[in-house]
């Protein structure tokens, strides 16, 4: 690990993203054809640290890549984007993969194999205590077990760090940890699924606020994006961007969620870092694979 301290770490997941360019997305029990399969970097938890290593936040990962050659791309695609990678483990087995399925209106269809993503424990959070209780922010999704997150989550807060949770795949959180977010991230549906019910995105942004975080963050797609705190409940819109623009919307969540990550481990306010990740996320759909390029 460098002896700097890192703005911010990431305990999450790195999966290779298979990408398959499709007409349509097939119906249950449909066969369709595609184009070639091409090879992405992914996953929720290496694709923030991207984004955050792009802020301009020192960024260090916590996680698990196998022993194949999918495990030596995502470990050289963390380290090209300036991400230290000293604190992931490598396992015996396949790495994580994401199966994807993209339509020419750029929107996609996944199903994710874990792999390595699944021996994340307590010990790899353990093992980097030292860096994560010298970062400013902790960050964490929930593509790796949830005892893990949950241990991280009380591990950072503990010391004084912020924590960011990007709760995708949504999972139920108890009430010590929804405490201490700030924010707690979701899209609509998860919020939704997380409420027991649907809304506005300033509903859903303000009922997730009243069960404990003390921030949280509602991605709404095209729409925009609420945020609710102590203060107020907010809206950002997302931009304009023109017919034809949108190709892939694969990893637009974790280009947000990774940007906005990066720039409060860097100072930014709240409100200006979700202004900056809104602009951050939109220029992302106009490139092809998880990382926008």
């Amino acid at each position: 690990m460098s002896e700097r301290s890192l703005d911010l770490v990431v305990v999450g997941s790195a999966n290779v993203d298979r990408v398959v360019r499709v007409e349509r997305h097939p119906a249950p029990g449909e066969t369709v054809l595609g184009g070639d399969t091409a090879l992405f970097p992914g996953g929720k938890g290496a694709n923030a640290a991207v984004a955050a290593a792009r802020q301009g936040a020192r960024t260090g990962f916590v996680g698990a890549v196998g022993d194949d050659d999918a495990g030596a791309l995502l470990l050289a695609s963390l380290a090209d984007a300036g991400v230290d990678t000293s604190t992931v483990r490598r396992v015996d087995g396949p790495s994580g993969a994401a199966h994807i399925t993209v339509s020419p209106d750029g929107e996609n269809a996944i199903v994710v194999s874990p792999g390595a993503n699944a021996r994340v424990g307590v010990a790899d959070v353990r093992d980097a205590s030292h860096v994560i209780g010298a970062a400013s922010v902790l960050f964490a999704v929930l593509e790796v077990p949830l005892e893990t997150v949950r241990y991280a989550v009380a591990h950072a807060s503990a010391r004084g760090v912020r924590v960011v949770l990007n709760a995708s795949p949504v999972a139920a959180l108890a009430a010590e940890t929804l405490a201490v977010l700030d924010p707690l991230i979701v899209n609509k549906h998860e919020a939704a699924a997380l409420l027991g019910r649907t809304g506005s995105g300033e509903e859903l942004a303000a009922g997730l606020r009243a069960r404990g975080p003390r921030s949280v963050v509602v991605t709404l797609g095209g729409s925009g994006v609420v945020l609710a705190d102590a203060d107020a409940v907010v809206g950002v819109p997302t931009p304009e961007l023109g017919d034809g623009r949108v190709v892939d919307t694969t990893g637009a969540g974790d280009a947000f969620a990774g940007a906005l990550g990066g720039k409060l481990a860097t100072g930014a306010s709240l409100v200006d870092a979700t202004r900056h990740a809104v602009m951050y996320a939109a220029e992302s759909v106009t490139r092809h694979g998880a990382r926008g390029g």
